[in-house]
């Protein structure tokens, strides 16, 4: 069997679920995961990537950050409120939330940051000495 077309679904499942594939990355699809949290995935340089999920109602301590071999794990899980409150209008979600990412070879998750309702990963290409071209010198 020969593959002559590329299903577009099956691309765009498979570029959202894949950090630092440039190949098949193409951020204009939607995200496998799912809409939420909203995210974004950006590319500083061949080595400089980074995820941006807004968390608007997340405190720290309810955000969890895992790396489990390839796969990236972010979870939220917001503790109930103290206080009871009657919402007039509800726009703003508050449900918890599971989303993965599977890394590509040798990409390393740096740190994270929470920064005015966005969580900030940075994550960085790092290729093995032994793996990167070399210029060998003429005698």
């Amino acid at each position: 069997m020969q593959l002559r077309t590329i299903d577009p679904a099956a691309l765009a499942h498979l570029s959202r679920a894949l950090v630092g594939f440039d190949q098949v990355m193409n951020q204009h699809l939607q995200q496998q995961n799912g809409n939420y949290p909203p995210h974004n995935i950006v590319k500083y340089s061949d080595s400089a990537y980074a995820i941006e999920i807004a968390v608007a109602g997340f405190k720290k301590d309810e955000i969890s950050i895992q790396v489990d071999q390839d796969r990236l794990i972010v979870k939220g899980t917001q503790h109930p409120s103290e206080t009871d409150k009657e919402y007039l209008h509800r726009g703003l979600a508050s449900r918890d939330f599971e989303q993965t990412w599977t890394l590509a070879e040798y990409m390393n998750v740096k740190d994270a940051e929470h920064v005015d309702g966005m969580l900030i990963i940075n994550i960085e290409r790092i290729v093995p000495e032994s793996l990167q071209p070399r210029k060998i010198a003429i005698k």
